[in-house]
């Protein structure tokens, strides 16, 4: 092997540290990813017992299913911003490249998602062995996302983490590159097109043909779409990354 060669073999390698470096980076505070998630996701949890606790106390005997469950997917919206907005300045200063930080960021993020989702999955099966706690009360089982099995229902929690962090992470990055300003216009921009596109299908009477859809694709299939919205977004995100200055 020649000296080019060998050259040319080690950099795949020191892209590779690189990138595990950028992990590590983000994982030193390791509130971000860690602690706060798993405050968020603990403390939806005991203020949801609480309140199925309540009603079941009350003479509530139905089925309880709340949407605690959420809080921490959403704080994955945070989590994408703190990502950028803490650790990117850091990351040049460490001479990364926008690619590896991006993707150790990226790759950080699926750290934190996959642990979140093996507690909602693990969760899950403890209410479907306790008839919810004994209280008939849900937080982490959904039937109609469960459908297919606890692997779909851990697929369907990680990849909607993963969006969220996506999201987030984009948002930062626009905020970053173009200020506040662009920023809300393109939140705006968002938010009328959502809104044009409920009344389109509003206007066309095809509500019923949406919600048809929905029933058929279920949980396994939504999920398989937030993929590809989510590689969309991702590379939305790193085109926009690539771009921006310290």
């Amino acid at each position: 092997m020649t000296a080019l060669d060998a050259g040319a073999a080690a950099r795949p390698a020191a892209a590779r540290h690189r990138t595990l470096n950028v992990v590590r980076l983000q994982f030193v505070n390791t509130q971000t990813f860690v602690w706060v998630p798993a405050l968020v996701l603990g403390g939806a949890w005991v203020i949801t017992m609480l309140i199925y606790w309540i009603i079941q106390s009350a003479g509530g005997t139905d089925v309880k299913v709340g949407g605690g469950s959420q809080a921490p997917l959403w704080y994955f919206l945070v989590v994408g911003v703190q990502a950028m907005t803490l650790s990117f300045p850091f990351s040049q200063a460490m001479s990364l490249t926008r690619r590896e930080f991006y993707l150790g960021s990226l790759a950080a993020a699926a750290v934190s998602g996959l642990g979140m989702s093996l507690a909602f999955v693990l969760l899950g099966l403890i209410e479907q062995a306790t008839d919810g706690y004994g209280m008939n009360g849900y937080f982490a089982y959904l039937e109609w996302v469960w459908a297919e099995g606890p692997l779909a229902a851990g697929l369907a929690y990680f990849v909607a983490t993963m969006l969220f962090f996506v999201v987030g992470f984009w948002f930062a990055t626009i905020f970053k590159r173009f200020g506040t300003a662009t920023l809300v216009l393109v939140m705006l921009a968002l938010g009328l097109a959502l809104v044009g596109l409920v009344a389109l299908v509003t206007w066309q009477q095809a509500w019923p043909d949406v919600w048809r859809w929905l029933q058929d694709a279920g949980a396994l299939g939504l999920t398989l779409w937030a993929v590809l919205l989510g590689a969309l977004l991702a590379a939305g995100s790193y085109l926009t990354l690539r771009r921006m200055s310290v």
